[in-house]
């Protein structure tokens, strides 16, 4: 058996398989990791969805997969701030432009990663505990801190002085809600929410000051009058659906920019097959009218609306900022606490596929991980 293990997906629409994949070798400012814990992420579930429309420049097969947690075994050059043995979390970058989307991807016994995208776990953290974190947090950071986004103020993240100033974030108990709540809240700024009635004190707890619930009518109406004459810095738009409520809070606050980590449509409404069916032209109908429609009703009021793209931070201050300058410490200290709550599916490879499904049916406020006890020795 190969030292090296991965769940392969061999083409749009497959099921994943579990076979041989090359050793990764580490480029540059990389570290490969032996991969100790995964998580599942929505956009595993979109690509395996939709085949090569989001993601046109995939050459199958490849692997899909964010979130890994592990042990250092190797480095590259200009590696300086780790070394074999540590234990770290990391974001696997492989499915993205211009990525290696076999050795830089996720769902594998060993990966390479970036050294700027990767953090030191707490001797007291479990590595399935930590893999909730590097997508949901990459996300979150993309959304409130990068220029085209909100662009806040990130400078002194973790050592901000209070500001009155007011981030309005739509889905905290979503995975990028969550953090995002702790980040605007280490980088100073007063946070408002929503979250279903079960999730309210959890919103407290990670730094919220007021959370509403989103199933209400009136929830908009409410956050309105709890942003009361403060400035709203900006809203994040995190969960399907959010982008209208949004639309409307800006409009009665002021705001000027909304960043949205959802589409208007969930990708889960399709079946998981090849060529246009009934439900596939549907849903893509309804996406590009509902997001045509919202551009032109925001530009119309001077509101700026734009979709995240989680791994903008690779290639900006974002990522460093975020990733060296504030997550070590702030893992250790406790002061950001890992969301949401790890959900252990299964364990070794083959429990991934299930996880990903179970992604689909519905999972709310914890994250789907699965732990790798190396079945490749």
């Amino acid at each position: 058996m190969s030292d090296n293990m991965a769940a392969w997906i061999d083409s749009p629409y497959a099921d994943l398989t579990i076979r041989e994949a090359p050793m990764p070798k580490p480029g540059p400012r990389q570290l490969v990791i032996e991969v100790r814990a995964v998580a599942v992420n929505p956009l595993d579930a979109i690509i395996q969805s939709n085949g090569t429309v989001m993601y046109g420049w995939l050459r199958y097969p490849v692997i899909l997969g964010e979130d890994v947690a592990g042990v250092v075994v190797d480095t590259g050059a200009g590696v300086d701030d780790f070394a074999i043995g540590d234990r770290v979390v990391a974001y696997a970058m492989g499915l993205e432009k211009g990525r290696d989307a076999v050795s830089e991807s996720g769902f594998q016994s060993h990966a390479a990663v970036d050294a700027s995208l990767a953090a030191i776990l707490p001797a007291t953290t479990a590595f399935e505990d930590a893999a909730v974190l590097p997508l949901a947090i990459s996300t979150a950071a993309a959304g409130l801190f990068e220029k085209e986004l909100l662009g806040l103020d990130y400078s002194r993240l973790g050592s901000a002085a209070p500001r009155d100033e007011v981030v309005v974030i739509w889905g905290g108990a979503t995975a990028v809600g969550g953090n995002a709540i702790q980040l605007a809240r280490a980088a100073g700024y007063r946070v408002i929410t929503t979250a279903s009635a079960k999730n309210h004190q959890r919103m407290r707890q990670l730094g919220a000051e007021a959370v509403f619930d989103y199933h209400e009518p009136q929830t908009p109406n409410r956050i309105i009058e709890a942003v009361g004459g403060s400035a709203v810095a900006g809203i994040l738009a995190v969960a399907v659906g959010s982008a209208e409520p949004c639309l409307r809070i800006a409009r009665a606050t002021g705001a000027t920019q909304i960043a949205m980590a959802s589409p208007p449509v969930s990708f889960y409404e399709q079946p998981r097959l090849r060529g246009l069916s009934l439900a596939r032209i549907r849903l893509f109908l309804k996406l590009g009218t509902r997001t045509a429609l919202l551009q032109v009703r925001s530009r119309a009021r001077g509101i700026r609306a734009t979709f995240i793209w989680g791994s903008a931070i690779a290639t900006s201050p974002v990522g460093p900022a975020v990733w060296a300058g504030y997550l070590p410490a702030a893992l250790a200290s406790g002061s950001h606490r890992l969301y949401p709550e790890a959900h252990i599916t299964g364990h070794g490879l083959r429990a991934i596929q299930e996880a990903i499904d179970d992604l689909r049916r519905g999972v709310s406020a914890r994250k789907l991980v699965i732990t790798l006890e190396h079945e490749a020795k």
